[in-house]
């Protein structure tokens, strides 16, 4: 019981970073092709990059000094407390990268995002990535992290091939397909008529 508050903020993270994807897909203009120059009424894939910096700057800087504030800490960076700063930096780079290359991997399918297929890559390869840091920086990795590991991958494989979604652009396509025939079944029946309205004549 001694670790439920810290799983409780994890389990947060995990509630939020999980939303990401799928709040990210509707900053896509929608019908605007997911490379080159946008239509005049859309917007390249960075725009929205452009709001994911302003919420860190707001909620990161401003509620890190909030929260500083109330912890009683002081404001100082430099000298011994140097390390906050330059790691918290180093930290945050990452961050940010990660952040515009979730938004790239939302912003460049042909189609339909589907959040379905890349949150469980990223989470999943992101705890793998976290396991084998460890390994390497203790020099040693326990056989059943290894085989942690390799189930991830599956189970990335599985949530990502069965979460369901909504129709895709082909089965838009498809669906205009199926109606042809529909429609040209009764432009024919028309035809027929017409030319059964002639013989008689």
């Amino acid at each position: 019981m001694k670790h439920q508050l810290p799983i409780l903020f994890a389990l947060g993270t995990a509630l939020c970073w999980g939303l990401y994807g799928p709040t990210l897909q509707h900053a896509r203009p929608g019908g605007s092709p997911p490379l080159g120059p946008p239509d005049p009424a859309g917007w390249s894939p960075f725009k929205p990059y452009v709001g994911i910096g302003l919420a860190y700057l707001v909620i990161a800087i401003i509620g890190g000094l909030v929260a500083m504030k109330l912890k009683g800490d002081s404001f100082s960076f430099s000298d011994a407390q140097a390390p906050a700063l330059k790691w918290g930096f180093a930290a945050g780079v990452l961050g940010a990268l990660g952040a515009l290359c979730l938004t790239s991997a939302m912003s460049t399918f042909i189609g339909k995002p589907q959040p379905q297929l890349v949150m469980p890559i990223v989470f999943g390869g992101a705890v793998s990535i976290t396991a084998i840091h460890s390994a390497i920086s203790h020099g040693s990795m326990k056989p059943m992290m290894a085989v942690g590991i390799l189930l991830t991958a599956v189970g990335i494989v599985l949530v990502a091939s069965n979460t369901s979604h909504g129709p895709t652009h082909d089965s838009t396509d498809s669906a205009t397909t199926a109606t042809s025939p529909v429609d040209g079944a009764k432009e024919a029946g028309a035809a027929i008529a017409q030319d059964d309205e002639g013989l008689e004549t």
